[in-house]
């Protein structure tokens, strides 16, 4: 088992369907009333690359990176067109966009993490998957350009001397999920002259 650094093609994944469940047990009680339990601390996101899918050869090539993925043994990164930037994906990344850490003259190295938030409530997902050549990083709002890097495919960022007492870590970035195949068969009919039935191609989010 090994996760693959490699994007699920991008001309696929744009038309995919999915995006971020959770799970919570409900026990409705003989009042009527309910009792809720999150199963889960963090959300998890499913995909379906089927709908993507519009000519023969974008089949053959999901084929082929299923069979060089070994169906689920191997994750991989897969592009949410939906989500997939630190800020707001009509948006383009900016060095203050998220919050990644206060500095406290010693720590040196900062995962980096995208908010949620609404109202009162904020929840945050570690981000694993940077893409390369996107991060971008500020102490106290004034962008680093150097002194630092990023692990891509674990999302830290390890600066050369850490920032000192209280100043604000934050980093803008594009970002990847670690996904894989959610089968082991591919059961997809294709009329040659025309795409036919196809079922559905499931991806799920690897959460580690």
């Amino acid at each position: 088992m090994a996760f693959h650094e490699v994007r699920f093609p991008d001309n696929i994944s744009r038309g995919a369907r999915g995006g971020p469940e959770r799970r919570t047990q409900i026990v409705e009680l003989a009042s009527g009333d309910e009792e809720r339990n999150a199963s889960w601390a963090n959300s998890r996101r499913r995909y379906d690359v089927a709908y993507g899918i519009r000519r023969a050869d974008d089949l053959a090539a999901v084929v082929a990176f299923f069979e060089a993925r070994n169906g689920r043994l191997h994750g991989f990164r897969f592009k949410d067109w939906g989500d997939h930037k630190s800020c707001l994906p009509s948006g383009t990344p900016a060095p203050t966009d998220q919050l990644i850490g206060t500095g406290d003259g010693a720590t040196t190295a900062f995962q980096l993490v995208k908010r949620y938030a609404s109202g009162s409530q904020t929840w945050v997902r570690t981000i694993t998957k940077p893409v390369a050549g996107t991060v971008r990083i500020a102490l106290d709002s004034a962008e680093q350009l150097n002194g630092w890097s990023v692990n891509t495919a674990t999302g830290v960022v390890t600066f050369d001397s850490a920032p000192a007492e209280g100043v604000a870590v934050t980093a803008g970035f594009a970002f990847d999920v670690p996904v894989r195949f959610d089968t082991d068969a591919l059961d997809v009919t294709l009329d040659l002259e025309r795409l036919g039935s196809i079922t559905s191609i499931p991806l799920l989010e690897i959460r580690r």
